[in-house]
Protein backbone atom coordinates (compact mmCIF):
# COMPACT_ATOMS: atom_id res chain seq x y z
CA UNK A 1 0.00 0.00 0.00
CA UNK A 2 1.98 2.62 -1.24
CA UNK A 3 1.16 5.84 0.81
CA UNK A 4 2.62 9.05 0.19
CA UNK A 5 1.78 11.72 2.86
CA UNK A 6 0.52 9.02 1.11
CA UNK A 7 1.41 7.09 0.86
CA UNK A 8 0.83 4.89 0.26
CA UNK A 9 -0.02 5.24 0.43
CA UNK A 10 -3.38 5.76 2.33
CA UNK A 11 -6.84 4.30 1.77
CA UNK A 12 -9.28 6.94 0.98
CA UNK A 13 -11.67 7.40 3.29
CA UNK A 14 -12.53 10.37 5.89
CA UNK A 15 -11.06 9.28 8.67
CA UNK A 16 -9.51 11.07 11.81
CA UNK A 17 -6.10 11.08 10.81
CA UNK A 18 -6.40 13.03 7.94
CA UNK A 19 -7.37 16.77 8.51
CA UNK A 20 -9.80 18.66 6.20
CA UNK A 21 -7.26 21.14 4.76
CA UNK A 22 -5.34 17.64 3.40
CA UNK A 23 -8.30 16.79 1.15
CA UNK A 24 -8.27 16.56 -2.25
CA UNK A 25 -9.93 17.97 -5.32
CA UNK A 26 -13.17 16.25 -4.13
CA UNK A 27 -13.17 17.84 -0.99
CA UNK A 28 -12.81 14.42 0.11
CA UNK A 29 -9.70 12.58 2.01
CA UNK A 30 -7.18 10.10 1.15
CA UNK A 31 -7.56 8.33 4.46
CA UNK A 32 -5.56 8.07 7.86
CA UNK A 33 -4.56 4.45 7.06
CA UNK A 34 -2.68 4.85 4.35
CA UNK A 35 -2.78 1.67 1.67
CA UNK A 36 0.89 1.29 0.39
CA UNK A 37 1.28 -1.44 -1.85
CA UNK A 38 1.41 -1.77 0.71
CA UNK A 39 -0.60 0.92 -0.30
CA UNK A 40 0.18 3.20 -2.53
CA UNK A 41 1.18 7.10 -2.10
CA UNK A 42 -1.27 9.49 -0.97
CA UNK A 43 0.14 13.37 -0.08
CA UNK A 44 -0.83 16.01 1.27
CA UNK A 45 -3.26 18.37 -0.86
CA UNK A 46 -4.63 21.67 -1.17
CA UNK A 47 -7.93 22.86 -0.12
CA UNK A 48 -8.98 24.18 -3.58
CA UNK A 49 -12.38 22.21 -4.93
CA UNK A 50 -11.02 21.54 -8.92
CA UNK A 51 -14.20 21.19 -11.54
CA UNK A 52 -15.01 17.73 -12.15
CA UNK A 53 -14.45 16.02 -15.13
CA UNK A 54 -15.73 12.93 -16.09
CA UNK A 55 -13.24 10.28 -16.94
CA UNK A 56 -12.66 8.38 -20.17
CA UNK A 57 -12.28 4.69 -18.76
CA UNK A 58 -15.25 3.67 -16.64
CA UNK A 59 -14.31 4.15 -12.71
CA UNK A 60 -14.84 0.39 -11.97
CA UNK A 61 -12.03 -0.72 -14.43
CA UNK A 62 -9.27 1.38 -12.79
CA UNK A 63 -10.57 0.67 -9.75
CA UNK A 64 -9.88 -3.30 -10.33
CA UNK A 65 -6.68 -1.87 -11.90
CA UNK A 66 -5.61 -0.13 -8.99
CA UNK A 67 -6.53 -3.51 -7.04
CA UNK A 68 -4.21 -5.30 -8.67
CA UNK A 69 -1.68 -3.45 -9.16
CA UNK A 70 -1.38 -3.04 -5.20
CA UNK A 71 -1.75 -6.61 -4.57
CA UNK A 72 0.89 -7.77 -7.18
CA UNK A 73 3.72 -4.78 -5.00
CA UNK A 74 4.40 -7.59 -2.80
CA UNK A 75 4.63 -10.80 -5.15
CA UNK A 76 7.05 -7.74 -7.16
CA UNK A 77 9.04 -6.83 -4.22
CA UNK A 78 9.96 -10.82 -3.56
CA UNK A 79 11.31 -10.83 -7.35
CA UNK A 80 13.03 -8.13 -7.05
CA UNK A 81 14.99 -8.98 -3.96
CA UNK A 82 15.88 -12.22 -5.49
CA UNK A 83 18.92 -10.52 -7.17
CA UNK A 84 19.31 -7.09 -5.49
CA UNK A 85 19.37 -6.20 -2.00
CA UNK A 86 16.35 -4.78 -0.33
CA UNK A 87 17.71 -1.22 -0.24
CA UNK A 88 18.39 -0.93 -4.02
CA UNK A 89 15.14 -2.33 -4.65
CA UNK A 90 13.95 0.40 -2.56
CA UNK A 91 16.06 3.40 -4.38
CA UNK A 92 15.01 1.71 -8.28
CA UNK A 93 11.16 2.07 -7.06
CA UNK A 94 11.31 5.19 -5.54
CA UNK A 95 13.07 6.20 -8.81
CA UNK A 96 11.06 5.10 -11.06
CA UNK A 97 8.07 6.34 -9.20
CA UNK A 98 9.51 9.66 -9.25
CA UNK A 99 10.08 9.72 -12.91
CA UNK A 100 6.34 9.23 -13.15
CA UNK A 101 5.21 11.77 -11.12
CA UNK A 102 7.34 14.11 -12.82
CA UNK A 103 5.98 13.66 -16.24
CA UNK A 104 2.83 14.23 -14.81
CA UNK A 105 3.68 17.37 -13.38
CA UNK A 106 5.42 18.44 -16.39
CA UNK A 107 2.33 17.72 -18.09
CA UNK A 108 0.05 19.61 -16.17
CA UNK A 109 2.98 22.42 -15.69
CA UNK A 110 2.89 21.77 -11.83
CA UNK A 111 5.74 23.54 -10.12
CA UNK A 112 7.45 22.37 -6.85
CA UNK A 113 6.48 23.46 -3.32
CA UNK A 114 8.50 26.19 -2.04
CA UNK A 115 9.45 27.15 1.45
CA UNK A 116 12.36 25.60 3.56
CA UNK A 117 9.77 24.82 6.74
CA UNK A 118 7.29 22.67 3.83
CA UNK A 119 10.40 20.86 2.54
CA UNK A 120 11.51 20.34 6.19
CA UNK A 121 8.04 19.02 6.97
CA UNK A 122 8.17 17.07 3.43
CA UNK A 123 11.27 15.63 4.27
CA UNK A 124 10.17 13.70 7.67
CA UNK A 125 6.81 12.56 5.76
CA UNK A 126 8.91 11.31 2.95
CA UNK A 127 11.17 8.94 5.28
CA UNK A 128 8.19 8.03 7.56
CA UNK A 129 5.37 6.91 4.36
CA UNK A 130 7.61 6.10 1.97
CA UNK A 131 11.23 5.88 2.20
CA UNK A 132 11.12 3.53 5.93
CA UNK A 133 8.20 0.94 5.13
CA UNK A 134 9.19 0.17 1.45
CA UNK A 135 12.62 -0.63 2.91
CA UNK A 136 11.28 -2.50 5.73
CA UNK A 137 9.16 -4.49 3.46
CA UNK A 138 11.78 -5.13 1.13
CA UNK A 139 13.81 -6.74 3.99
CA UNK A 140 10.74 -8.44 5.10
CA UNK A 141 10.68 -10.30 2.60
CA UNK A 142 13.96 -11.36 2.36
CA UNK A 143 12.62 -13.92 5.25
CA UNK A 144 8.76 -13.92 4.97
CA UNK A 145 6.28 -14.92 1.80
CA UNK A 146 4.96 -11.74 0.17
CA UNK A 147 1.21 -13.45 1.08
CA UNK A 148 2.18 -12.45 4.98
CA UNK A 149 3.44 -9.34 3.90
CA UNK A 150 0.39 -8.25 1.92
CA UNK A 151 -1.44 -9.32 5.41
CA UNK A 152 0.57 -7.21 7.49
CA UNK A 153 0.56 -4.22 5.55
CA UNK A 154 -3.53 -4.98 6.21
CA UNK A 155 -3.16 -3.89 9.82
CA UNK A 156 -2.11 0.15 8.81
CA UNK A 157 -5.71 0.80 9.64
CA UNK A 158 -5.28 -0.79 12.88
CA UNK A 159 -2.35 1.04 14.11
CA UNK A 160 -3.66 4.25 12.77
CA UNK A 161 -6.92 4.04 14.85
CA UNK A 162 -5.11 3.08 17.87
CA UNK A 163 -2.92 5.89 17.22
CA UNK A 164 -5.26 8.39 16.85
CA UNK A 165 -7.11 7.62 20.09
CA UNK A 166 -3.72 8.31 22.02
CA UNK A 167 -2.29 11.40 19.60
CA UNK A 168 -5.74 13.22 18.57
CA UNK A 169 -7.27 14.24 21.25
CA UNK A 170 -10.13 15.07 18.59
CA UNK A 171 -11.10 11.59 17.76
CA UNK A 172 -13.14 10.11 20.36
CA UNK A 173 -12.84 5.88 20.90
CA UNK A 174 -16.39 4.20 19.81
CA UNK A 175 -17.24 0.67 21.46
CA UNK A 176 -17.64 -0.10 17.69
CA UNK A 177 -14.04 0.94 17.00
CA UNK A 178 -12.68 -0.54 20.01
CA UNK A 179 -14.08 -3.89 19.48
CA UNK A 180 -12.87 -3.41 15.52
CA UNK A 181 -9.67 -2.90 17.01
CA UNK A 182 -9.45 -6.07 19.09
CA UNK A 183 -10.73 -8.50 16.16
CA UNK A 184 -8.54 -7.02 13.92
CA UNK A 185 -5.42 -8.01 16.13
CA UNK A 186 -7.37 -11.38 17.15
CA UNK A 187 -6.84 -11.59 13.44
CA UNK A 188 -3.15 -10.54 13.67
CA UNK A 189 -2.29 -13.19 16.05
CA UNK A 190 -4.71 -15.65 13.89
CA UNK A 191 -2.47 -15.32 10.86
CA UNK A 192 0.72 -16.03 12.98
CA UNK A 193 -0.40 -18.55 14.66
CA UNK A 194 0.18 -17.92 18.13
CA UNK A 195 -1.30 -20.86 19.30
CA UNK A 196 1.33 -22.81 18.62
CA UNK A 197 4.06 -20.40 19.46
CA UNK A 198 4.51 -18.88 16.73
CA UNK A 199 6.10 -22.43 15.07
CA UNK A 200 8.10 -22.04 12.15
CA UNK A 201 7.36 -18.20 11.97
CA UNK A 202 10.54 -15.72 11.05
CA UNK A 203 9.83 -13.29 13.63
CA UNK A 204 12.46 -10.56 12.72
CA UNK A 205 10.76 -10.45 9.13
CA UNK A 206 7.41 -10.40 10.28
CA UNK A 207 8.09 -7.85 13.05
CA UNK A 208 9.89 -5.58 9.88
CA UNK A 209 6.54 -5.96 8.14
CA UNK A 210 4.12 -5.04 11.21
CA UNK A 211 6.37 -2.31 11.63
CA UNK A 212 6.35 -0.76 7.98
CA UNK A 213 2.68 -1.03 8.23
CA UNK A 214 3.15 0.98 11.64
CA UNK A 215 4.76 3.22 9.84
CA UNK A 216 2.38 4.58 7.63
CA UNK A 217 -0.41 6.55 10.37
CA UNK A 218 2.54 7.61 12.44
CA UNK A 219 3.80 9.70 9.55
CA UNK A 220 0.00 10.31 8.68
CA UNK A 221 -0.25 12.03 12.14
CA UNK A 222 3.08 13.64 11.15
CA UNK A 223 1.43 15.16 8.20
CA UNK A 224 -1.62 16.52 10.36
CA UNK A 225 -0.03 18.42 12.56
CA UNK A 226 2.72 20.09 10.46
CA UNK A 227 0.94 20.30 6.76
CA UNK A 228 -2.28 20.76 7.44
CA UNK A 229 -3.59 24.39 5.59
CA UNK A 230 -1.12 23.99 2.58
CA UNK A 231 -2.20 25.35 -0.17
CA UNK A 232 0.06 23.30 -2.82
CA UNK A 233 -1.94 20.74 -5.51
CA UNK A 234 -2.02 16.91 -3.99
CA UNK A 235 0.30 16.58 -7.37
CA UNK A 236 3.14 19.03 -6.30
CA UNK A 237 3.48 17.77 -2.63
CA UNK A 238 3.50 14.15 -3.68
CA UNK A 239 6.39 14.33 -6.43
CA UNK A 240 8.46 16.52 -3.27
CA UNK A 241 8.50 13.62 -1.19
CA UNK A 242 9.26 10.89 -3.24
CA UNK A 243 11.92 13.25 -4.58
CA UNK A 244 13.34 13.75 -1.13
CA UNK A 245 12.56 10.12 -0.45
CA UNK A 246 14.41 8.60 -3.51
CA UNK A 247 17.85 11.32 -2.27
CA UNK A 248 17.13 9.75 1.23
CA UNK A 249 17.72 6.24 -0.25
CA UNK A 250 20.33 7.07 -2.31
CA UNK A 251 22.33 8.40 0.21
CA UNK A 252 22.25 5.52 1.77
CA UNK A 253 21.99 2.45 0.07
CA UNK A 254 25.89 2.91 -0.93
CA UNK A 255 26.44 2.70 3.06
CA UNK A 256 24.58 -1.20 2.96
CA UNK A 257 25.29 -2.12 -0.64
CA UNK A 258 27.87 -2.51 -3.64
CA UNK A 259 26.99 -1.90 -7.39
CA UNK A 260 25.53 -5.28 -8.82
CA UNK A 261 28.34 -6.91 -10.98
CA UNK A 262 25.36 -8.00 -12.91
CA UNK A 263 22.03 -7.00 -13.35
CA UNK A 264 19.11 -9.69 -14.11
CA UNK A 265 15.95 -8.28 -16.33
CA UNK A 266 13.69 -10.28 -14.65
CA UNK A 267 14.16 -8.62 -11.06
CA UNK A 268 14.99 -5.72 -12.91
CA UNK A 269 11.73 -5.18 -14.42
CA UNK A 270 10.21 -6.40 -11.26
CA UNK A 271 11.39 -2.98 -9.46
CA UNK A 272 10.41 -1.07 -12.33
CA UNK A 273 6.91 -2.09 -12.30
CA UNK A 274 6.90 -1.87 -8.92
CA UNK A 275 8.33 2.03 -9.12
CA UNK A 276 6.67 2.79 -11.78
CA UNK A 277 3.15 1.20 -11.61
CA UNK A 278 2.67 0.79 -7.82
CA UNK A 279 4.45 3.87 -6.86
CA UNK A 280 3.92 6.30 -9.50
CA UNK A 281 0.49 5.73 -11.62
CA UNK A 282 -1.22 4.13 -8.69
CA UNK A 283 -1.00 7.09 -7.16
CA UNK A 284 -2.51 9.34 -9.99
CA UNK A 285 -5.55 6.54 -10.37
CA UNK A 286 -5.80 6.37 -6.99
CA UNK A 287 -6.91 10.83 -6.74
CA UNK A 288 -8.46 10.11 -9.89
CA UNK A 289 -11.48 7.88 -8.05
CA UNK A 290 -11.35 9.65 -4.92
CA UNK A 291 -12.13 12.71 -6.60
CA UNK A 292 -14.70 10.54 -9.00
CA UNK A 293 -16.66 8.26 -6.78
CA UNK A 294 -15.12 9.60 -3.40
CA UNK A 295 -13.49 8.22 -0.33
CA UNK A 296 -15.90 5.98 0.75
CA UNK A 297 -16.07 3.78 -2.31
CA UNK A 298 -12.61 4.27 -3.27
CA UNK A 299 -11.33 3.06 -0.16
CA UNK A 300 -12.56 -0.13 -0.62
CA UNK A 301 -9.61 -1.06 -2.57
CA UNK A 302 -7.70 -1.48 0.72
CA UNK A 303 -9.54 -4.94 1.48
CA UNK A 304 -8.67 -6.19 -1.80
CA UNK A 305 -5.14 -5.99 -1.88
CA UNK A 306 -4.18 -8.61 0.81
CA UNK A 307 -6.47 -11.20 -0.87
CA UNK A 308 -4.63 -10.49 -4.38
CA UNK A 309 -1.21 -10.84 -2.74
CA UNK A 310 -2.27 -13.70 -0.84
CA UNK A 311 -3.38 -15.07 -4.29
CA UNK A 312 -0.48 -13.95 -6.55
CA UNK A 313 2.17 -15.12 -3.69
CA UNK A 314 0.51 -18.56 -3.73
CA UNK A 315 -0.26 -18.84 -7.75
CA UNK A 316 2.80 -17.34 -8.89
CA UNK A 317 5.41 -17.77 -6.13
CA UNK A 318 3.94 -21.32 -5.18
CA UNK A 319 4.17 -19.61 -1.58
CA UNK A 320 2.63 -22.45 0.70
CA UNK A 321 -0.49 -21.37 2.54
CA UNK A 322 -2.20 -23.00 5.67
CA UNK A 323 -6.17 -22.34 7.14
CA UNK A 324 -4.75 -19.93 9.27
CA UNK A 325 -3.49 -17.58 6.93
CA UNK A 326 -7.05 -16.93 4.99
CA UNK A 327 -8.89 -16.79 8.29
CA UNK A 328 -7.16 -14.34 10.04
CA UNK A 329 -6.69 -12.39 7.29
CA UNK A 330 -10.52 -12.09 6.85
CA UNK A 331 -10.43 -11.09 10.58
CA UNK A 332 -7.97 -8.54 10.10
CA UNK A 333 -10.26 -7.06 7.15
CA UNK A 334 -13.42 -7.03 9.46
CA UNK A 335 -11.90 -5.37 12.39
CA UNK A 336 -10.33 -2.71 9.84
CA UNK A 337 -13.58 -2.34 8.20
CA UNK A 338 -14.76 -2.00 11.78
CA UNK A 339 -12.60 0.86 12.42
CA UNK A 340 -13.83 3.00 10.20
CA UNK A 341 -17.60 3.14 10.47
CA UNK A 342 -18.98 6.19 12.17
CA UNK A 343 -22.16 6.95 13.77
CA UNK A 344 -25.16 7.99 12.58
CA UNK A 345 -26.79 11.02 13.41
Amino acid sequence: MTTVATPGTASPEPNSLEPTSLRPASAETISAQPISPEQASATPTSTGRAPARRAALDWRIRFGALSLIWGFSFLLIKVGTESYAPFQVTLGRLVFGTAVLAAAMAVKRERLPRGARTWGHLAVAALLLNALPFSLFAYAELSIPSTLAGICNATSPLWGMALSMVALSEDRPTRRRVAGLGLGFLGVLTVLGAWQGFHGLDATGTAMALLASLSYPVGWIYVRRTLAGSDHSHLSMTGAQLLLATAQLALVTPLFTTVPSHFPLIPLLATAALGALGTGFAVLVQYGLVAEVGPTTAQMVTYFIPVIATAAGVAVLGESLTWSTPVGAVIVLAGAALTQTRARR
